[in-house]
């Protein structure tokens, strides 16, 4: 079995490997990464030693180029959504100074990720569901007084599937299908992209295994 200090997720994806067992090698990988191979149960050992088994072999002491924190699946979610939103009809004919609550909420999210730079393997992204109850918080705490438009948070992911193969969940979980698009006021975007900062921010920090030990001052945005 062939290893190195980096993840070779894209060797397999230009070897023909479906995008599917690509990310799960890439989740597996990171995830002995941190714990090691031990805590692995059999079939995921034998699945990273065929994937290992079929790549090139190295031709120096160096693996290739470690995989940038935006080439993480967890992050190209949330970027999925970020984008699909800044591009939708919804958002486009705001007027001038505001914005949706969402767009907000998940610049932060992403930013507080840049921050902090945990390792976004298996144990990350697993606890990473837990933030959903603090997004849709969030979301009431704007949706008071404010103007509610509708998002269809499906279709992102919907189009994502009619181009490839994903295994990625909706934003806001599989049986929910509220539409809720709060549009914050000019005066009142800053308040809330501080507050969307201030408690994801902690959540990562503090749920997150990799970052047990991280030394990072907190995010505020």
């Amino acid at each position: 079995m062939q290893t190195s200090e980096n993840n070779r997720a894209g060797e397999l994806k230009d070897l023909g490997w479906s995008p599917e067992d690509v990310r799960k090698y890439e989740e597996l990988w990171e995830y002995r990464q941190r714990w090691g191979a031990i805590n692995l149960e059999r079939e995921d050992r034998l699945f990273l030693r065929k994937a290992e088994a079929a790549l090139p072999k190295l031709s120096s002491g160096k693996g290739s180029e470690k995989k940038r924190l935006q080439d993480k699946s967890h992050y190209r979610w949330l970027s999925l959504y970020l984008e699909a939103m800044q591009a939708s009809p919804v958002e486009t004919g705001l007027k001038a100074g505001e914005r949706g609550a969402w767009p907000v909420l998940l610049e932060q999210e992403l930013r507080a990720l840049d921050h902090y730079e945990p390792v976004l393997g298996l144990p990350d992204t697993l606890k990473a569901k837990e933030l959903l109850p603090i997004r849709e918080q969030l979301i009431q705490q704007a949706a008071a007084g404010a103007t509610v438009l509708q998002f269809d948070f499906v279709e992102p992911l919907e189009a994502l599937k009619r181009k490839e193969t994903t295994s990625w969940k909706p934003l806001r979980g599989e049986a929910n299908t509220d539409k809720a698009y709060p549009v914050l006021a000019a005066d009142a975007v800053e308040a809330f992209r501080k507050e969307a900062a201030s408690r994801l921010g902690a959540a990562i920090r503090e749920r997150f295994p990799s970052l047990k030990d991280s030394d990072k001052p907190a995010f505020n945005g």
